[in-house]
C-alpha cells in the first residue's frame, strides 16, 4: 500500500493497517471524544455498515463511485447520501475449458447466462463427451456454502435468511438438483477447481478467483472466465466489497476527500490490484503485464458487478462465533437435498428452525439482499 498504491499521492499519508477490533475501538474512542486523528477509514462493507451513518461524512459532493449502481446504492448504508465510496472487490466466478464453448445452447451469451442455460450447457457437454463435466467445490475444504449464500439464493429468492424456506428457495434447490445431474460426482472431494480444470476432469466450474488462478496461469489460452448465471431475481453474486469513508471527526476533511478521490483514479485502482489482489470497482483497461489469472478474473468480475441485473449477496455479518454454525446450515441442506435426495420442503422446514435459533442467539440483523431488520434477521 505505501510503496505501490500511495506513492503518487501529492499529500502525505500515514497508512496504518489494523485488525478489525483495534480499528473499531480507536474509531469509537475518537467519535466519543468528538475529535480525532483518523482522516480516512478503509474497511469491508460489513465493517462500515456496522457504523452509525451520523458518524460518517456525507460524500455526495465527491462525484466519484463504482461502475456498479448496486455498489453505489450499498454505499449509502440505507440513507439518502453516500456514506462511503466503494473501493475494491474480490469475488467468485465461473470458468470453462474453451472446448466446452461449442456446446453452449443456441443464442446463449456466456457473459449473461441464466441458470437454465448453464444447466442446458452442462447437459450438452455431458451428452457429447459421455461424462458429467461440471465441477463444484463440494469437498471438505470447498467453498460450497458461499455459492448457496451469495449466488443461488439471491438469484432465486432475492434473499438468504428471510427467504431461506420460501417457495422460491424450493425452486432454487430443484434447479441445483438438475445441475447436479451433470456434475462430476467426484465433486464431493473437490476443493480447488483449478486442479480439475487442468486435469480436464471438469470443463465448467465455479470457484473463488484465487482457487482458479493456477489453471489460467499455467494454460492461459485454454480457459475462459465469465460471470455467474442469473435467476428470476437477478444475477446473484458475492462481492467481497471494501470501501473508504471519512469519519465525522476527521481533522482535515479536504485532504481526506483528496485522498479518497485519488484512490478511485483508474491508475490507482490498477496499482491497488497489483498490491492486494483486490479488483477495481471502476471501469479500467487492465494492463497486459498482469498475470493471466488476474486479467481473466478481473474481466469476469467487472462484467458481473456492472451487469444490469446484478444482485449481490454480501458476506454474512454480525454472526460472531456463530458464523460456522450458519455455514453448516447451508452445507447440511445441500447434503440432505442434493446428495441424499430428501424432500426439499421437509428439509427446508427442518433447517429453518436451526437458522432461526442461530439468528436469534447471535442477534445479527439482515444484510443484502435481504431487507433490513430491526434486531435479529427473521427467517420468514
Amino acid at each position: 500500500m505505501r510503496e505501490v498504491v500511495l506513492d503518487r499521492h501529492e499529500g502525505e499519508v500515514d497508512y496504518q493497517p489494523n485488525e478489525n477490533g483495534p480499528w473499531l475501538t480507536r474509531l469509537l474512542a475518537e467519535l466519543e471524544a468528538g475529535s480525532g486523528t483518523i482522516g480516512v477509514l478503509g474497511g469491508l462493507h460489513g465493517e462500515l455498515a456496522a457504523l452509525d451513518p451520523n458518524d460518517l461524512t456525507d460524500l455526495d459532493d465527491l462525484g466519484v463511485g463504482a461502475a456498479s449502481g448496486t455498489f453505489n446504492d450499498l454505499s449509502k448504508l440505507g440513507t439518502d447520501h453516500v456514506q462511503y465510496i466503494p473501493w475494491m472487490q474480490a469475488s467468485y466466478v465461473m470458468a470453462a475449458n474453451k472446448e466446452a464453448l461449442e456446446y453452449l445452447p443456441e443464442g446463449a451469451d456466456i457473459d449473461a447466462l441464466s441458470y437454465d442455460e448453464l444447466i442446458a450447457w452442462a447437459a450438452n457437454v455431458h451428452e457429447a463427451t459421455g461424462q458429467p463435466k461440471f465441477g463444484f467445490p463440494a469437498g471438505p475444504k470447498g467453498l460450497k456454502h458461499r455459492f448457496f449464500q451469495g449466488y443461488l439464493y439471491p438469484s432465486y429468492t432475492d434473499g438468504v435468511v428471510r427467504t431461506f424456506a420460501s417457495d422460491e428457495a424450493v425452486t432454487a434447490w430443484e434447479k441445483f438438483r438438475e445441475l447436479w445431474e451433470h456434475t462430476n460426482p467426484a465433486s464431493t472431494n473437490f476443493s480447488f477447481l483449478q486442479e480439475q480444470l487442468l486435469s480436464e476432469d471438469v470443463w465448467i466450474a465455479f470457484d473463488h478467483t484465487s482457487r482458479l488462478a493456477q489453471a489460467f496461469n499455467e494454460r492461459p489460452d485454454d480457459f475462459i472466465a465469465f460471470p455467474a448465471p442469473a435467476g428470476p431475481a437477478g444475477r446473484g453474486f458475492m462481492p467481497v466489497l471494501a470501501g473508504v469513508a471519512i469519519p465525522s471527526t476527521a481533522p482535515e476533511v479536504d485532504a481526506a476527500k483528496a485522498l479518497v478521490t485519488y484512490l478511485m483514479e483508474p491508475e490507482t485502482q490498477i496499482a491497488t490490484l497489483r498490491a492486494t489482489n483486490f479488483f477495481p470497482v471502476v471501469d479500467v483497461e487492465l494492463p497486459a503485464d498482469l498475470p493471466p489469472s488476474v486479467q481473466a478474473a478481473g474481466g469476469a468480475i467487472a462484467k458481473m458487478s456492472a451487469a444490469p441485473d446484478a444482485n449481490p449477496g454480501l458476506l454474512p455479518a454480525g454472526l460472531g462465533d456463530a458464523g460456522g454454525d450458519f455455514n453448516r446450515v447451508f452445507v447440511d441442506t445441500f447434503e440432505r437435498i442434493v446428495l441424499a435426495r430428501q424432500d426439499i420442503r421437509r428439509v427446508l422446514d427442518d433447517q429453518k428452525r436451526r437458522l432461526e435459533a442461530i439468528m436469534n442467539e447471535s442477534g445479527a440483523s439482515c444484510w443484502a439482499p435481504d431487507a433490513p431488520s430491526d434486531g435479529p434477521c427473521p427467517v420468514e
